[in-house]
């Protein structure tokens, strides 16, 4: 099987889908395939024009033969423009997919974290403690007057 026709799902129907992970790195590589061919092109183009300049007058049939090899060239560029604009375009979309899927993820994650820790707590539970806590503050504070009041010690002894 060809890698147009694994990448584009020709031949088997029961095929798994590959994971976003899998599909981004197969985008990756297929923009790496056209923009060398692109990069290709483009030396054949300038190649072909520089061809073209040389005949100019002496050999024009030579030099209209390289134009039209240059014509098909940029020809081909541009649909290879036109697919990598579009690869691109479902590249950042799985991307941008695959982001969502993880944040939404982590998200009910900490959701359910967030549930765990109050799982014993309520309202009521929550001012009842609090209670507690001033209640006890208070009698603190009525313990540290009475040992911080000097009883006795200030009082004279008869002899």
């Amino acid at each position: 099987m060809s890698f147009f026709s694994r990448m584009f799902g020709g031949g088997k129907g029961g095929e798994k889908a590959p994971s976003p992970g899998e599909a981004i790195q197969r985008l990756r590589e297929i923009e790496e395939m056209l923009n060398k061919k692109q990069d290709f092109l483009e030396s054949k183009v300038k190649l072909e024009l520089d061809q073209a300049k040389k005949h100019g007058t002496k050999n024009k049939r030579a030099a209209l033969a390289a134009l039209k090899r240059k014509r098909r060239y940029e020809k081909q560029l541009a649909q290879i423009d036109g697919t990598l604009t579009t690869i691109e375009f479902q590249r950042e979309a799985l991307e941008n997919a695959n982001t969502n899927t993880e944040v939404l993820k982590i998200m009910g994650l900490a959701a359910k974290a967030l549930k765990n820790a109050h799982e014993n707590m309520d309202v009521d539970k929550v001012h009842d403690l609090m209670d507690e806590v001033q209640e006890q503050q208070e009698i603190a504070n009525e313990i540290s007057e009475a040992i911080s009041n000097p009883v006795g010690f200030g009082t004279d002894v008869d002899d």
